[in-house]
């Protein structure tokens, strides 16, 4: 792998796109770090360090971010509205005819598609910044902290507008970043701007866990969630190529003097078709109860029992419900994304066929029923996955924002293996023997 470093490197247009890439990252790592105005610096730190692992509702968020939600910084909702956005319209596709149409008109069609996208994750970031900041005003933001309701001094609605407009700009940037790298650089941009966004909270983790640890000063502690770490690296990249190869066998047509199809092919079915939106789904769903209950007043009964039973991870309620809804939106988000009928209509317009299974309907509920037998392994895979930050919570009392916790470890190997995949591509079509031999 080291060679093929050195080789990529080597190859001038590659490496051209490989330090563009790495320009973009630092740009916006400088950029989570660069705080808005009208915040208090020093009161944010103070309560950054008080919190410690402890960051409550918003440590998903503020992981996707790298840190920069609760720094209140300019790229504070980070790549989170674009990638909701994202969801939203690919959602969207499936219910509203004119978006369906756009999306079978080609390029064309997914361009306006991806100005759509722009224009709600502009709206998101309004909405998003809009609720941070009152949260920030409120001092909701850090719950327990001596000085959190001096976090913002001037709670002037000008203000409040400036600092609102600031982080929108500051999303509106980093979609442009990510871009930027998908033209010109290596890989999917918003993709890698996540996987950054991730991999950065990993070492300020994992030191924490350390700390924390009794047991030779913390060492074993670490050294073990390193193992685990590995382990569920090995067992994610495993699942994430597995696939069910469904043969095609195309028809030979004869056509003047020369022959075409006759061609064997086949339909890659992966075992995690739905990747790691189920767990964004239902991690997202989850917080809503608690968000409203805590800004909700007084002490009803039904927010002492969301606070008991739903904010907590450890919970047996919580983990009940975050496993079922993994397993619903994991079939809920295949079903919209692959249509059997759809599929098996391109194969009999162009002659191909399943060895053994009629063409058209039988076709359509052949490949229904095999999408639903391997789902059911790939939710239940997801689900254990995502449960690991719960088992560490209750092993080693470390926070919900587990390093090595389900939803990141998804990103981080799925993003990895598609980057590799691409640059090993661009080495074997310059006669390389490849990034991974």
């Amino acid at each position: 792998m080291l060679t093929a470093f050195a080789r990529a490197f080597k190859t001038p247009d590659l490496r051209k796109k490989l330090l563009f890439t790495l320009a973009i990252i630092v740009v916006y790592r400088v950029g989570t770090h660069i705080p808005i105005p009208g915040v208090n610096y020093k009161a944010v730190q103070q309560c950054v360090s008080e919190a410690g692992a402890n960051q409550g509702l918003f440590g998903l968020v503020n992981m996707f971010s790298g840190g920069a939600l609760l720094q209140i910084t300019v790229f504070a909702l980070g790549i989170m509205p674009y990638i909701t956005a994202s969801i939203i319209l690919q959602l969207l596709t499936v219910v509203i005819p004119r978006l369906e149409a756009l999306k079978k008109e080609g390029q064309a069609g997914t361009a306006k598609i991806t100005q759509y996208t722009r224009y709600l994750t502009v709206a998101l970031a309004i909405l998003q910044g809009t609720g941070l900041v009152a949260t920030a005003r409120s001092g909701a933001l850090f719950n327990g902290c001596s000085v959190a309701s001096s976090i913002v001094p001037d709670q002037a609605i000008f203000s409040t507008i400036t600092m609102v407009v600031c982080m929108t700009a500051g999303t509106c940037v980093v979609m442009w970043l990510g871009e930027l790298i998908t033209d010109r650089g290596i890989g999917n941009g918003m993709s890698i701007l996540m996987f950054i966004s991730i991999a950065a909270t990993f070492p300020s983790a994992l030191w924490a866990i350390k700390k924390q640890g009794t047991l030779a000063g913390g060492w074993i502690e670490f050294g073990t969630v390193i193992l685990v770490g590995l382990v569920m690296v090995g067992l994610v990249v495993f699942v994430e190529q597995a696939q069910r190869r469904i043969p095609v066998q195309y028809a030979k047509r004869m056509i003047g003097r020369r022959s075409y199809g006759g061609t064997s092919t086949y339909i890659p079915l992966k075992v995690n078709q739905a990747g790691v939106i189920p767990v964004i789904f239902a991690s997202s769903l989850l917080y809503i109860p608690a968000l409203v209950a805590q800004f909700a007043g007084g002490n009803s009964s039904w927010k002492t029992w969301i606070q008991s039973n739903l904010t907590k991870g450890d919970h047996p309620i919580y983990i009940t419900m975050y496993f079922l809804l993994i397993v619903f939106f994991a079939f809920f988000y295949v079903a919209i994304s692959f249509n059997p009928e759809e599929v098996a209509d391109n194969m009999k317009k162009y002659g191909g066929f399943i060895p053994g299974i009629r063409a058209g309907r039988p076709t359509a509920e052949y490949l229904s029923y095999v999408l639903n037998r391997i789902t059911w392994p790939g939710s239940l895979y997801l689900g254990l996955i995502a449960l690991v930050p719960t088992m560490a919570l209750v092993g080693f009392g470390a926070s919900q924002n587990f390093p090595f916790g389900g939803t990141s470890i998804l990103i981080i190997v799925g993003v990895g293996l598609e980057t590799v995949k691409q640059i090993e591509s661009q080495l074997q079509q310059r006669n390389y023997e490849g990034f991974l031999r």
